[in-house]
């Protein structure tokens, strides 16, 4: 196991659209404890690949150093680094069987053939493929590929084993499975690993942490709940599953909580932890559509302006004095489907209520 760090690591593709000036990648500080899968998440463009990329050799740093176990790979070639990586394409060769594929990083350690022999063994084994050993590539399911490429990734004993959207080529249900599988078999070989997706249920299901990314510059570092229930921008609240981003006024300040209104028969009362408030001052509220929920005794009543079918919930677009709310009704079978342009009462949970904070810092580290 060996862990990873990124100082002031900048990429500047010329011609590039990024943050600033070309940058694709700017001035990233980033460490990857030992044994841990952290996940870099963002929209295209935002980076993410690219860090992937300078840790795995492919791309060179215009600024910064990488460390791997202490030891400096800034300027090392990919053939020197031990990392292993798992590629969206499986990248396997088609005129091998699956143990020669498993074999093919193996044979370039110059090991014994018995120890060779005994180390791919194994890796098929804790894949899962010793009866497809003889399977060409073309023979196996999209799943079973991907766990050639796994093992064929892990079997050089990396220090570092990297995954670049390996399941985006899987259907929907193949893709959880997988995901489960990949989790489990980070956790079982203990492998430092970094992930990248664009996939926000894919990243908070495997990681240790979810690192956000956008113009080349890291919005949030946390745990998969701390990024999920407490975001620390408004980009993150929107990404990351769908957010209502309310503002409210500072109404009442007291020793530990601070009361916001949203409308007239809206105000919220919430932690104000170490922040300093005042008096009228504007704040915004991130509200999840699961816990605001459909309530002829509610307080809140606001008019259906779309409706969408989700299968385990009905989705209802509405809006509270002009800001758009959108919330998610997962009890339509007892309650009925509200119709569009039909008002209904609602009830909101406070207590996953989260507030932003006022200023916006480029890294934001987990507590």
């Amino acid at each position: 196991m060996s862990k990873v760090v990124f100082s002031n690591v900048s990429k500047r593709f010329p011609g590039a659209a990024g943050a600033a000036a070309g940058l694709a990648v700017n001035n990233l500080n980033l460490t990857i404890e030992e044994g841990t899968l952290v996940t870099l998440l963002g929209p295209s463009g935002c980076g993410k690949t690219t860090t992937l990329r300078m840790l795995a050799g492919f791309e060179n740093p215009t600024g910064g150093s990488i460390l791997i176990g202490g030891r400096d790979v800034t300027n090392v070639p990919v053939n020197a680094r031990n990392v292993g990586m798992v590629f969206q394409s499986y990248a396997l060769f088609p005129h091998m069987s699956v143990r020669e594929n498993v074999e093919y990083g193996v044979r370039l350690l110059n090991l014994k053939r018995s120890e060779m022999k005994e180390r791919v063994d194994s890796m098929l084994e804790t894949m899962a493929l010793t009866q497809y050993a003889d399977r060409s590539p073309s023979r196996l399911s999209g799943g079973q590929q991907q766990r050639v490429a796994l093992a064929r990734a892990v079997a050089t004993q990396p220090k570092v084993l990297l995954f670049d959207e390996p399941l985006s080529n899987l259907d929907a249900q193949l893709r959880e499975r997988m995901r489960d599988e990949l989790r489990t078999i980070q956790l079982r070989l203990g492998i430092t690993s970094l992930y990248v997706t664009h996939d926000q249920s894919e990243a908070m299901a495997i990681s240790d942490r979810v690192v956000v990314m956008r113009n080349g510059i890291i919005e949030q570092d946390d745990t998969p709940l701390n990024v999920y229930a407490r975001p620390g921008t408004a980009f993150v609240a929107e990404f990351m599953g769908k957010a209502n981003i309310l503002n409210g006024t500072v109404e009442a300040i007291g020793d530990d909580s601070v009361q916001v209104r949203i409308s007239a028969s809206l105000v919220f009362s919430l932690p104000r932890g170490n922040r300093t408030f005042r008096l009228g001052e504007g704040v915004r509220c991130v509200v999840r559509p699961e816990h605001i929920r459909v309530d002829p005794q509610g307080s809140l009543q606001v008019t259906v302006r779309r409706v969408v079918f989700q299968g385990a919930y009905v989705e209802y677009l509405t809006d509270i004095e002009g800001q758009e709310c959108v919330l998610a009704d997962t009890d339509y079978i007892r309650t009925g489907v509200a119709e569009t342009g039909q008002p209904i009462r609602l009830s909101i949970d406070s207590r996953p209520v989260w507030l932003l904070p006022n200023t916006q810092t480029e890294i934001r580290t987990a507590a």
